[in-house]
């Protein structure tokens, strides 16, 4: 009998996965392994939005960008081009009324990774060349689009709009974590930055125990299966010493057919 899906996104963006996975018969667990939040200090992201006329371009690196952002946006300037990595930023900004029809939105195309690189690529950088660019995304990541634009000199902002972090142990959490590592499971991890955090969760969960030699979740995780988007993340599963992977590629169509092949 198959174990459980486990859909570790923020919370946000796992239930529509949620529901298209138990609509193929599996059980679906839901474990965000991080947690986003708005800024303490909202000012300086409203200032920067305020002058978003001011930008040939603004590039979102995640949905959770895109709906921080879009809680301070009553209507976008129709002459900025808009930039994201993927199917999931595309739907985010449908919600708030951001479509192809309206509006110029530049991604990646649908058969290639849904990543910075790709969307660098997708861009005509040479006509960026001496114009104001926006970066919107979470307080850290990863510098390569910034200084991809840079490069091809564009002159660049980045506007932090969100915090991410690796939620607290707390008992509720251990409890359920011992629970998925009692069955193998299909994992669906969207992040490496949520994988190394789940790793660390796991070692900490481990020093809770009476006999910490005799008890290795992180060992029991490694040996569950991995199901991932992107070859970065691989990268990072097999140097945490994971074996059990799939490599689907970008977006939920293909997430959901190496699900079905698991059947």
């Amino acid at each position: 009998m198959a174990g459980a899906v486990v859909i570790t996104r923020p919370l946000a963006q796992a239930a529509p996965l949620a529901a298209r996975v138990a609509a193929l018969g599996r059980t679906v667990e839901v474990l965000p392994l991080l947690d986003i939040a708005p800024l303490a200090d909202q000012r300086p992201l409203q200032a920067t939005l305020a002058r978003l006329a001011d930008y040939a371009l603004v590039a979102f690196v995640s949905p959770n960008a895109i709906d921080a952002a879009f809680a301070h946006i009553k209507q976008w300037p129709p002459e900025v081009t808009l930039a994201v990595v993927g199917e999931g930023s595309r739907t985010a900004l449908a919600v708030h009324g951001v479509t192809p029809d309206r509006y110029r939105i530049v991604c990646p195309a649908d058969n290639v990774p849904s990543d910075s690189e790709h969307l660098l690529q997708a861009l005509d950088l040479a006509a960026l060349k001496g114009r104001p660019v926006l970066i919107i995304r979470g307080e850290s990541g990863r510098e390569l689009m910034g200084d991809g634009l840079r490069a091809a000199g564009a002159l660049v902002d980045v506007a932090p709009a969100y915090r991410r972090s690796v939620p607290p142990l707390t008992a509720e959490l251990g409890a359920t974590l011992r629970r998925l590592l009692a069955q193998q499971n299909d994992w669906i991890i969207t992040s490496s930055e949520a994988l190394r955090g789940l790793c660390g969760i796991l070692a900490e969960l481990d020093l809770q125990h009476p006999d910490a030699m005799q008890h290795n979740s992180v060992v029991a995780m490694q040996q569950q299966h991995l199901i991932v988007p992107h070859a970065r993340i691989a990268e990072t599963a097999n140097n945490l010493g994971f074996s059990k992977l799939t490599l689907t590629g970008s977006g939920d169509e293909r997430l959901l057919a190496a699900l079905q092949s698991c059947l």
